[in-house]
């Protein structure tokens, strides 16, 4: 059996990668590209990698796309089928995602404009043109925005990391129109609320006016009082010894019950509220994300 040895060649070759993008931006994707003979059996053509370093890249590559090299490898991948047994070589290449680009482009604009969706709990509830404006723009930036990061990917049948980022953020900006809307209800609950308690003064206030004219003139009590002030007067007075006091506990009240009485109306607790309550939750989705989904890539790495 005689041996020819193959001349040297430089292939240049562009090939494809099927990518699972269930962790986008947060993935890494690993590539394979395999050197096969299919006409070929192992009794006439074996590959054999190099010793040492078979799998030699250059020093200034770079990737488009936010991509970065992380690792490579090199294995043997032999096939055996019913004609025979053909020789394979592997070559592993693991892509990973610079995600300072996206935290850049997507997560930092993203949260500026929930936070700025959040500027209208500050302003009164009486600035009606004001606060649906803000709310509106917040919510188109947010929508334009969540639309130019679904163009720029291809569609998938499940749900991408980004997809519940994006999400979330148009969600909260939503809420923050509807809490505008729930002032703007409680609004005018206050004010038919202090109507009637006017009213109901003004009422208590004739009321008292008119029992004051069957006092009689000298400044005395009423008649139907007299029998209980001449009982009064012929009673033995008990001296200030014999009296035990009695010091009623008191229950000291919760600082949260005192801030929230401080506010008279319902409109304005609401929006108290909101300042509180919105950048908390806010921040609670931000730990469980950030935990979440950067464990499931270091799971996935392993």
């Amino acid at each position: 059996m005689t041996t020819h040895p193959l001349p040297p060649l430089r292939i240049s070759i562009t090939c494809a990668c099927s990518m699972h993008l269930a962790l986008f931006p947060l993935d890494e994707q690993t590539c394979t590209l395999d050197i096969a003979s299919y006409g070929w059996a192992k009794n006439d053509l074996i590959y054999v990698w190099k010793e040492g370093n078979p799998v030699q890249l250059a020093g200034n590559l770079s990737l488009p796309g936010g991509f970065k090299l992380g690792a490579f490898g090199s294995r043997y991948c032999d096939v055996k089928t019913t004609t025979g047994e053909y020789s394979c070589l592997r070559v592993d290449l693991l892509f990973a995602r610079q995600l300072s680009f996206f935290l850049v482009t997507v997560y930092v604009p993203c949260s500026m404009t929930v936070s700025v969706s959040w500027m209208s709990f500050w302003l009164d509830h009486k600035a009606v043109p004001a606060r649906v404006a803000l709310g509106v723009t917040t919510l188109l930036a947010m929508s334009t925005t969540q639309a130019s990061i679904q163009n720029s990917l291809p569609p998938v049948a499940y749900t991408k990391a980004i997809d519940v980022w994006s999400g979330v953020c148009v969600f909260f900006v939503f809420s923050a129109l509807l809490e505008y809307a729930l002032v703007n209800y409680a609004s005018r609950s206050d004010a038919q609320r202090s109507v009637k308690q006017k009213e109901r003064k003004k009422q208590e206030l004739e009321r008292q006016v008119f029992n004051a004219d069957h006092y009689s003139e000298d400044g005395g009590f009423p008649m139907s009082m007299d029998p209980l002030m001449r009982r009064m007067e012929g009673s033995h007075m008990m001296p200030p010894g014999a009296v035990i006091h009695h010091r009623i506990p008191m229950r000291r009240p919760n600082k949260l019950t005192l801030w929230i009485k401080n506010f008279q109306f319902q409109a304005k607790k609401i929006d108290v509220f909101s300042r509180v309550f919105f950048p908390f939750v806010f921040a609670i989705f931000n730990i469980w994300y950030w935990s979440y989904y950067l464990t499931r890539a270091q799971n996935g790495n392993k």
